[in-house]
């Protein structure tokens, strides 16, 4: 209805909202009191905390506040603390990581101090700017809140003074369409008066439209335009019920509610309908709502069982049974899945989130504390059999030149009986010091043979013997055999059974040996290289999704894990000499360590290769494993240790025999 023209035609004045259903007042809809506010004051619960784009660096948290103090950016309490969660859930894992560097090199967990953050202050502060920000724009908008209640009381004492009698409003139409406009337009109002003032308001407006002797044409117009109006409404109420977001959805009902109640009324027999329309529409709004904060409340509960249970997997760890590095190494590694698995699990109820995860820390931190205490002990001992190998080496060195060769004969294999009852040593020290005591050996031992030289066929038929073990292991080599490997430890034990050869030979002969060894070591190792990769392809074959690129990350992980260790292997290797490189064995170890790298690096490509390729191909599983726990454990290529232990074993350290002491 135009509100310039004011209505003159003495048409019989009506009623027209005596009995107006409240629709504009929702009754049933789980929105109701908030609606009737001028604005909602409800917050996203803490549990469904805003999205933010991923941080992953404190700098990055502190940027994005600095951005927003320096452009005084709206941003409501739930962003800033997902921002405030981001930063220290990134300072808790540093300082976690820095107490496990810590307990590994040797420390005391307990003893652990973390260094101080310099960026927790500059977070602090731009923290305190924000808030301060914030503490300011919400005053401000009270002072306009106010501002807009004031005036919006004055609008509703106008309207009540148009409704003295029934000629005032005729002649005060286009007034009090002006001013109902206006109450439009007129922004929040405290969240406490806003009931009471739209109430006071509607009242109003209801005398009004009773004392308002307008012609039924102009009634009927207004009618039409607030149907159309509350008629969008309602569509658009139903079209919340189709957004992916419930909570999106549910506040835009909110809002929907505002404008609502804000438009006037409809004819009286329509006016029910359209508000069944409308709370029916907010009805499934509502229970959407509802539902998705109980699934996640479902989530937290399954989230704290799956917690709760590798708690339970950490306390049951035996750590008595541990007795060896190669115990504890392998526990390590499962209590490092157990954590990472840890990580991959979401939140659960606030309420028990900090207690279940101190009790995992708990677990784990007894966990290492146990493991420092075994390694601790464990170079203790380590210290004393280095001590006990020295005093044999200055034995031996003392012996080393004596003439007397059957007494000490007697006293070198005495000395090499009483060196393979220690223990090892720390792993820095063992060749050396092994290398100082089998040189006191060998060097009484050559003199003695140089003197005696009557051992030369026997010599001689220990260089058939080792001749034959070599062909054999070129034939193996050449044509394979049934139990190649059982066979290869054969005739290994074989050769350490041989007595010596002639000396202007050992050197020789030992290398030929040791050459078909290592060539027998890098095709088992190449064999078994070329079936992992095979199993591992039909493995991918069965996955796809995010499977195939967590396995793409882990793969180049280790990638990068084995060009790192074959760095490192060089930069030792540049670090000898020219002369020291033509004979020492610990160099030419290196270097098979390195071609083994070499090797295993190829197998890593070929498997990034495989699941590029799978990924290519659209990444569809052919089926999908039940469970976690029903899905096949993937397998690293296999390293040039494992493949070397797992194909020829060879003794470290040959000692002088009887036989040949008695030569």
């Amino acid at each position: 209805m135009p509100a310039e023209e004011t209505p003159t035609e003495e048409a019989p004045a009506e009623k027209e909202t005596e009995e107006e259903p409240k629709e504009d007042a929702p009754k049933e809809s789980k929105v109701e009191e908030s609606s009737l506010a001028e604005s909602s004051t409800e917050e996203t619960p803490a549990e469904e905390l805003p999205a933010e784009p991923e941080y992953t660096t404190k700098e990055e948290v502190i940027a994005r506040l600095k951005a927003i103090a320096d452009n005084e950016e709206q941003i409501d309490r739930q962003h800033l603390e997902v921002l405030k969660q981001v930063y220290y859930r990134i300072h808790n894992a540093e300082v976690l990581a820095a107490r496990e560097a810590f307990v590994e090199a040797g420390g005391v967990a307990e003893e652990f101090t973390p260094t101080v953050d310099p960026t927790e202050e500059e977070f602090k502060a731009e923290m305190n700017r924000v808030k301060e920000m914030r503490a300011k724009a919400a005053e401000q908008v009270g002072q306009e809140k106010e501002a807009n209640l004031k005036r919006k009381l004055e609008i509703i004492d106008r309207v009540k003074e148009m409704t003295v009698d029934a000629d005032v409003a005729d002649k005060s139409y286009k007034e009090f369409k002006e001013l109902q406009a206006e109450w439009k337009t007129i922004g929040e109002v405290p969240e406490g008066k806003a009931t009471e003032i739209w109430k006071s308001y509607q009242m109003e407006v209801e005398k009004f439209y009773d004392l308002l002797r307008l012609n039924y044409e102009f009634r009927n117009y207004d009618f039409k335009k607030n149907l159309e109006i509350k008629t969008a409404i309602c569509e658009a109420a139903e079209r919340l019920a189709d957004v992916e977001d419930p909570v999106s959805a549910f506040h835009q009902l909110q809002q929907l509610h505002q404008q609502f109640r804000e438009t006037g009324p409809v004819a009286k027999d329509l006016r029910e309908e359209v508000w069944t329309r409308f709370k029916a529409a907010s009805t499934v709004v509502n229970k959407r709502h509802q539902e998705h904060f109980e699934t996640l409340k479902a989530q937290e509960e399954e989230n704290l069982a799956k917690k709760t249970a590798l708690c339970e997997k950490m306390e049951a760890l035996d750590l008595e049974k541990l007795k060896t590095f190669g115990d504890w190494d392998k526990k390590t590694k499962e209590v490092l899945d157990l954590q990472a698995e840890w990580k991959t699990i979401g939140f659960t109820p606030r309420k028990v989130n900090a207690k279940i995860f101190e009790r995992f820390r708990t677990a784990c931190d007894n966990f290492f504390q146990k493991k420092s205490e075994y390694f601790k002990q464990l170079r203790e001992t380590w210290a004393a059999n280095l001590a006990e190998k020295t005093k044999l080496c200055e034995e031996a060195e003392a012996l080393k030149d004596s003439t007397d060769w059957t007494a000490t004969t007697n006293k070198m294999i005495e000395l090499q009986k009483q060196w393979k009852t220690i223990g090892p040593t720390a792993h820095k020290v063992s060749e050396a010091v092994w290398k100082r005591f089998n040189d006191a050996c060998n060097a009484f031992f050559n003199a003695k043979n140089a003197v005696l030289g009557n051992q030369r066929e026997e010599e001689n038929a220990n260089l058939e013997k080792k001749n034959a073990i070599i062909a054999e292991l070129e034939k193996i080599l050449a044509e394979g055999a049934e139990n190649a490997q059982e066979k290869v430890h054969e005739l290994t034990a074989q050769w350490g059974e041989i007595g010596h050869v002639p000396f202007r030979k050992k050197d020789a002969i030992y290398k030929k040996y040791r050459e078909a060894l290592d060539r027998l070591r890098t095709e088992f190792h190449i064999n078994a290289g070329r079936r992992n990769v095979e199993n591992f392809r039909n493995r991918m074959a069965e996955k796809g999704g995010s499977q195939l690129e967590r396995e793409l990350s882990r793969l180049k992980a280790t990638l990068e894990s084995k060009e790192d260790e074959i760095k490192n292997y060089e930069t030792n290797l540049s670090f000898f000499s020219s002369k020291s490189k033509t004979g020492n064995a610990l160099v030419d170890d290196i270097q098979r360590k390195i071609g083994r790298l070499k090797e295993d690096l190829k197998i890593i490509q070929e498997k990034i290769a495989a699941v590029k390729e799978q990924i290519k191909n659209g990444g569809k599983p052919k089926e999908e494993p039940a469970t976690a726990a029903e899905a096949p454990e993937e397998s690293e290529a296999p390293t040039a240790e494992a493949a070397e232990e797992a194909t020829v074993e060879v003794a470290a350290e040959p000692e002088v025999t009887k036989e040949e002491a008695a030569e």
